[in-house]
């Protein structure tokens, strides 16, 4: 499995927001957006103004970010999202919204996407009963997301059960934390996916 091997708070500083990439970390003064809010590299004391192309392109790699999905695969959703009836651009994002690793970071889990992926990497959980370790699997209304048993006794879903019980997850998904359990109630909504993302320059941007 491909995954991102650098330092994932350059990546915030680039896009020039939170991405929030490493969990609860960004949430506090360690967060590199709060002590260093430039870009890498050089620092420049005039930016020159964003091309249209230029914003396009940040647009499309703060979704492929945030998401931790890579080139590659990013444009394969793409695709299928012009193929669907409806939206590009929404169709994109309830795709992405979809995956697996998603909704298990989405149910609380875990405290990032990334983290969320490894856990399925790693078989700790199972989609209607079937262990499933494909962190793009994606969802669909009616499936049920758990925690597998054998799972259950290792000490950080101990101690993941107890915060589970203040946990808020969206209207889209419904949370059973005694049973460490999830169910997918409906496909999103482009309001209920609260990510600052312009998906019409998405669109834009593999249009041209």
């Amino acid at each position: 499995m491909a995954r991102h091997t650098g330092a994932v708070c350059k990546l915030c500083r680039r896009e020039g927001e939170k991405l929030f990439l490493k969990g609860d970390r960004c949430y506090t003064p360690k967060c590199a957006m709060e002590r260093r809010p430039n870009p890498p590299g050089p620092v420049r004391r005039f930016r020159a103004k964003e091309s249209d192309y230029g914003n396009q392109l940040r647009e499309k790699q703060k979704a492929r970010r945030t998401y931790g999905i890579f080139e590659k695969q990013f444009r394969i959703y793409f695709k299928k999202a012009q193929r669907m009836k409806g939206v590009t651009g929404t169709n994109l994002l309830v795709m992405l919204e979809s995956r697996l690793d998603n909704v298990v970071y989405r149910l609380g889990f875990a405290d990032s996407r990334a983290q969320a992926r490894q856990l399925v990497r790693h078989g700790h959980f199972q989609v209607n009963g079937r262990k499933t370790n494909i962190p793009s699997f994606l969802v669909k209304p009616d499936d049920e997301i758990a925690v597998r048993d054998r799972s259950r006794g290792n000490s950080f879903f101990k101690e993941r059960a107890q915060s589970l019980s203040d946990a808020k997850v969206p209207a889209w998904l419904s949370l059973d934390s005694n049973n460490l359990a999830g169910k997918v109630l409906l496909l999103p909504g482009r309001e209920d996916i609260d990510l600052a993302l312009n998906e019409q320059l998405i669109v834009e941007y593999y249009s041209r």
